[in-house]
């Protein structure tokens, strides 16, 4: 990394220090909510799209130029690396990623190999490529996490109450362990990749963690989180772990071996920060809807959180959860703006 990449507030807000001014990015940033993606998507499939290099790069960077955001998320999807080592799956639109056979059985692990470079070849050139043309802005890598993986793998889909998975959870522990161990390593080989290739950070996302309790969340899941989050512990880049309905699972999130812990709208950011602990930086957390409403009130929440996240060691400006569809780009860019005027500490 170049000296001002180091020294970008994004960066310097994941460790802990006090950047010039707040960084914000968003999660979804790039994608649904913008014309030009949904240009350059037209009549190409989601998953096709994850492993085109040149639609990755262009997609990636187009809120970077739009918003002029503090950092970049990686354009893909937490199924691309089953995908690339050959799950049988697709994303339905309207739906979300479908598995043709869903993993039940203890002979249906051994589909799930490691992830080799060539793999995901397409995926590592487009993060090298992106390293070259943002400069000083950071490349986020990430990877969905082992619990949430697995809910597709057992459901065969979303799930509104992951039945079949907590069933195998609590009826079949040897067997819940061995997949979710597997999904651990497979997230934390693609992860590697995509620093290696040169992204600056990464985050594990867990999108239905939240449905979790805090008993079953530290003996079923956070183990397996723990172990994605430590295989690259190694590589010194931040490392950011985001759940959404995970309020009751902060502080245990963080012990996992996050930087930084994503919080979702539902928590106060002060309040999330106490439970999250010392030691680490917190990231969020304006409501996702909250930018449809009149600009003044926007800024006003968004001086909410500013403000809130002061009790952080860092703070990482985002929303709660990922840009809607509908979201006009244009309120994101005056959101940008607003954060990046507001007076720092």
């Amino acid at each position: 990394m170049t000296t001002t990449l180091i020294d970008s507030p994004f960066l310097r807000a994941a460790r802990g220090e006090q950047p010039d001014h707040t960084p914000v990015w968003f999660m979804r940033q790039a994608g649904r909510s913008l014309p030009e993606y949904l240009a350059l998507r037209e009549g190409v499939p989601m998953l096709e799209s994850c492993f085109r290099t040149d639609m990755v790069v262009e997609i990636t960077l187009q809120p970077v130029r739009r918003y002029g955001v503090d950092a970049a998320i990686f354009f893909s999807d937490i199924v691309v690396p089953l995908k690339a080592i050959g799950v049988d799956l697709d994303i339905v639109p309207g739906t979300g990623p479908v598995v043709a056979e869903p993993v039940r059985r203890p002979e249906q692990l051994a589909q799930l190999r490691d992830v080799e470079p060539d793999d995901v070849t397409a995926v590592t050139d487009a993060v090298t490529a992106l390293v070259g043309e943002l400069g000083s802005t950071p490349l986020i890598g990430f990877a969905g996490a082992p619990f949430t993986l697995a809910s597709y793998l057992i459901e065969g889909g979303p799930s509104r109450d992951h039945r079949l998975t907590k069933q195998m959870m609590y009826a079949e522990p040897q067997l819940w362990h061995a997949l979710l161990g597997r999904i651990a390593a497979i997230a934390g080989q693609f992860l590697r990749l995509q620093v290696e290739a040169g992204a600056s950070a990464v985050q594990l996302f867990d999108s239905w963690a939240g449905a979790l309790s805090l008993a079953d969340y530290e003996r079923y899941v956070r183990p397996h989180s723990a172990a994605v989050l430590e295989s690259v512990a190694d590589l010194g880049v931040p490392r950011i772990h985001f759940g959404v309905g995970t309020g009751e699972l902060l502080g245990s999130m963080g012990e996992a071996g996050a930087d930084v812990v994503g919080v979702d709208w539902r928590v106060p950011l002060d309040e999330a920060v106490r439970r999250v602990g010392p030691g680490r930086s917190v990231q969020g957390n304006l409501d996702p809807t909250v930018v449809f409403a009149p600009t003044e009130v926007v800024h006003a929440e968004a001086a909410r959180v500013i403000e809130a996240g002061r009790a952080a060691q860092g703070h990482i400006f985002n929303l709660g959860h990922g840009v809607l569809p509908a979201t006009d780009p244009d309120a994101l860019a005056r959101l940008v703006d607003f954060v990046h005027a507001y007076p720092s500490a």
